[in-house]
């Protein structure tokens, strides 16, 4: 194929917290690249997913949700969407079909209108609307005025997903890969294993304690060529907090374990030895310090 009509580019994905953003980045990607759950903030770092064919190189950007920050936590988190969507070849806006149209939908796409980069709208979760709703929530998101192409999808089940990657890809400037054509992502190998570890956490607590969670990898040593020995820090917030990820009798952090090292057995692909621990920093989400340590920039 001739090198000069291939075509490589950066998307940007936008959106409210829990509109599907990183499950729609591993469809793509046709790889596990980011963390998935139902809570708000699951995505604290822009994520790039990579995908490679013959003609094209994609850079799927998975985002933090559009908020208010409340803490530097949140307020790098909301730096870094900005800049990356300042920065990026397409913009995506992802909207929660569920939830239909919101004042935080229309926010966001009033930060979007001034882009220089074209906008494409994708309408997720289409699966579970019904065709009368369906067609509500895609007027609604036209009416946004931020693109002209707007998608029904179901990141989870696939609907629609290929017609939006392929008009995706005709918008992409033409140009050299950025990446080794068998690079799915561009995270370092310890944060993709705390991401790991940390959706775990977040499948098994509620209220605060998810926001209130972040997970560091200490250590991974390879004693043989069949297993990985990984030390790993749960940082919480307060002693309840605490007290609640290890649970009675240390029955709730070892099913966290148990379900983390089978994640980790899946990327890593050998057997995993993980020492997990619970340990409090009180206030880390406003702990400059530590955020640079846990590379949440």
């Amino acid at each position: 194929m001739d090198p000069d009509a291939k075509r490589s580019g950066f998307v940007a994905f936008a959106g409210r917290p829990n509109a599907g953003k990183s499950t729609l980045t591993n469809a793509l990607v046709g790889a596990k690249v980011a963390i998935t759950s139902d809570k708000p903030q699951t995505t604290r770092r822009a994520i790039r997913g990579v995908l490679t064919r013959e003609d094209a190189q994609i850079v799927l950007v998975d985002l933090p949700g559009v908020q208010r920050p409340k803490d530097s936590l949140t307020g790098r988190m909301q730096r870094r969407v900005d800049s990356e969507i300042r920065e990026a070849d397409v913009t995506l806006m992802v909207l929660n079909g569920e939830e239909g149209v919101g004042p935080g939908d229309r926010y966001i796409a009033s930060q979007l209108r001034d882009l220089r980069a074209p906008t494409v709208i994708a309408v997720n979760k289409v699966d579970r609307l019904s065709r009368g709703e369906t067609m509500a929530v895609l007027v609604a998101a036209a009416e946004l005025e931020i693109g002209e192409d707007v998608f029904p999808i179901s990141a989870k089940t696939g609907v629609g997903v290929q017609p939006l990657l392929e008009h995706l890809v005709g918008l992409l400037p033409k140009g050299p890969f950025y990446f080794p054509v068998d690079e799915s992502s561009d995270q370092p190998q310890h944060v993709l294993l705390a991401e790991l570890v940390r959706e775990q956490i977040l499948r098994r607590t509620f209220q605060e304690v998810p926001h209130a969670v972040e997970v560091q990898i200490e250590e991974v040593e390879r004693p043989g060529d069949d297993l990985h020995v990984i030390v790993a820090n749960a940082w919480v917030e307060s002693p309840s907090q605490k007290g609640i990820l290890i649970g009675a009798g240390g029955k709730m952090v070892r099913t966290i374990g148990t379900a983390a090292r089978k994640e980790l057995e899946r990327e890593l692909g050998t057997r995993v030895h993980l020492d997990l621990q619970v340990k409090v920093r009180r206030n880390w989400r406003s702990d400059d310090t530590l955020l640079d340590r846990l590379e949440i920039d």
